[in-house]
């Protein structure tokens, strides 16, 4: 029986990660929740799954959930929750869906712990990769992806000596937008941002991916899961999101991990791996796809793409600055306070005042991100 807890189990992520749990009941236990203001459908999930331990968002929400809790269950609030969950009780496995940086301490504990991560937190690495790949080697910790496209490559190269990697790629759906120009992009609205063609998910990370940051976001934190230079980490547009990413080794030899649009496959692999299960996933049939589309990925119609790989390349607190700046935007936007393609001009303005760090460490990060989010709020 392995022993899971979950950070941000309310979330698109989380809820499909106790989809998983459900479907394997003599596998898997749940140890640990961790949610954020959506007490209601917690409470659901605490009645269901049974966990020890569970924290919210707030101290207020604590308290107005503690009567409804089952005799026993631990509740915490907080930052401080998500530390609890994380690394207290007996969990064997973390699987980290909380949106943002806000997950990188409780990441840290986890490790420190000793737990295995599921990591489905890509701003935990892009804003501190040096610090959490450094513990998780020494703690012999296993950070693994559950990320669909990084999950993609881990998969390729099960079995595969890294010096034969000639490159890797990342494919890219476009998001809501890949298909409208510039101009177009003037006028569009939250609600049509919200509308992707092929993944469910959450707000922050759809309206990333119709600004192409969540895929700069995915080559960053590809640098750091699989120890690949820039150079070697490749971008290619792909509309139906049946090939989930590829790796080409140095004799031409290309293996690309294939299937339809759902999460809940590679959260199940880090889960089991190295082990497969049966899963509700439907299968993928290429005769009734029909056909596979690619194109180029264009840097000059997705700027924060660029940008993002040009912040990895410079290293240090340029990825944290680019990360915070990011959440900032995409929450003011969601807010109808600001225009679409001003997301990528407060990034941009963000970078220009940024003063880097080469070798940050955790401090040095954390007053990198609040300092930026400070700025990102008065541009």
């Amino acid at each position: 029986m392995k022993r899971i807890s979950i950070l941000g189990s309310t979330g698109s992520i989380g809820t499909q990660t106790l989809d998983v749990i459900a479907m394997h009941p003599d596998a898997f236990e749940v140890e640990g929740l961790a949610a954020g203001s959506n007490t209601a459908l917690l409470l659901e999930q605490i009645q269901r799954f049974k966990p020890r331990r569970v924290s919210v968002s707030s101290k207020e929400l604590a308290e107005e959930i503690r009567t409804s809790l089952p005799e026993g269950v631990e509740l915490f609030s907080g930052n401080e929750g998500l530390v609890e969950i994380a690394a207290g009780g007996d969990a064997d496995t973390l699987v980290t869906a909380v949106m943002g940086s806000v997950g990188l301490q409780s990441t840290l504990a986890a490790i420190d712990a000793g737990r295995h991560i599921g990591l489905a937190n890509k701003e935990t690495l892009v804003t501190a990769g040096h610090l959490v790949t450094e513990r998780a080697v020494r703690k012999g910790v296993q950070v693994l992806p559950v990320d669909s496209e990084h999950s993609a490559i881990f998969q390729c190269l099960n079995g595969e000596n890294r010096e034969d990697i000639a490159n890797i790629t990342l494919t890219a759906s476009g998001g809501s937008f890949r298909d409208y120009s510039r101009d177009q992009l003037k006028e569009v609205t939250v609600e049509d941002a919200l509308r992707h063609p092929n993944w469910s998910m959450g707000s922050k990370i759809t309206i990333d991916s119709a600004t192409m940051v969540n895929k700069g976001l995915e080559v960053i934190e590809a640098h750091w899961l699989f120890g690949l230079p820039y150079e070697q980490i490749q971008v290619i547009l792909h509309p139906e999101s049946i090939i989930h990413s590829y790796v080409e080794f140095r004799d031409s030899s290309i293996i690309a991990q294939l299937g339809n649009p759902d999460m809940r496959v590679p959260i199940q692999y880090a889960l089991t791996y190295p082990d497969r299960w049966a899963s509700p996933a439907k299968r993928l049939s290429l005769s009734q796809v029909g056909q596979l589309t690619f194109r180029e990925m264009d840097y000059v119609r997705f700027p924060a793409l660029k940008l993002a790989i040009e912040c990895g390349k410079a290293g240090g607190t340029n990825t944290t600055a680019f990360n915070a700046a990011n959440e900032i935007a995409v929450a003011r936007f969601l807010r109808h306070e600001i225009p679409f393609l001003r997301i990528e001009e407060i990034i941009e303005e963000v970078l220009q005042h940024h003063v880097t760090v080469a070798f940050p460490d955790l401090e040095q990060i954390e007053y990198c991100d609040y300092t930026t989010r400070e700025l990102a709020s008065k541009l």
